[in-house]
């Protein structure tokens, strides 16, 4: 790993953590080891490196939340596999991100200080929406949804208990109840869903 990789690292860990604003310079220098002269290498500000750091927990995100898409065709069980990720992948994931998800802790903490930063996390929201949605209508459209289901609707009860599962093990950082929170939101998708084939309900 170069510096500069490490300093992103670090950087991830201690935003997750604490947060962007209550993490100094200071503070990401002593953890990846190195100096002013090497941050400041890599990095004209802080604010700089929190693009690059947002760069990484994407990518971290992607490969966590988006593994074994690729290998399943029914866009009913696309949604299901991204939560089952989410609930056995990303959240647990603290070698990389010790503090929980660090979208939700950046974008509540910069939500009002830092609107401009905010707004980047923001679209990241706005893109998970929009491909579960995507595979929802798919889903209806094939008949693996129930014709009465309001996909939009699903669609904010799914954000919903994500974002809201992900603050309680944030805070908690035990995987008890946001096991049980997911489960919970299977079962309800499970309740809305048409059998592959058979076009009779679950």
């Amino acid at each position: 790993m170069s510096l500069k990789e490490n300093i992103i690292f670090e950087s991830l860990r201690l935003f997750s953590l604490k947060g962007f604003l209550s993490t100094s310079v200071q503070d990401i220098m002593d953890a990846a080891h190195t100096s002013k002269g090497g941050f400041y290498n890599y990095f004209k500000s802080k604010e700089d490196l929190f693009f690059e750091v947002l760069g990484e927990a994407r990518k971290i995100w992607r490969e966590n939340n988006l593994d074994g898409l690729d290998q399943i065709t029914d866009p009913f069980e696309k949604v299901k596999r991204v939560i089952v990720n989410y609930r056995d992948r990303y959240l647990k994931d603290t070698t990389k991100l010790p503090g929980g998800c660090i979208f939700v802790t950046l974008s509540v903490e910069l939500d009002d200080q830092r609107p401009h930063l905010a707004k980047e996390l923001n679209k990241g929201f706005m893109g998970l929406k929009a491909m579960l949605k995507r595979y929802l209508d798919e889903a209806k459209r094939i008949g693996r949804l129930r014709k009465n289901c309001d996909v939009r609707a699903v669609t904010e009860v799914i954000f919903s208990v994500i974002l809201g599962t992900t603050v309680m093990y944030g805070i908690e950082k035990h995987p008890a109840t946001s096991d049980l929170a997911i489960d919970s939101l299977l079962d309800y998708l499970n309740e809305l869903s048409v059998s592959a084939g058979n076009g009779k309900a679950d």
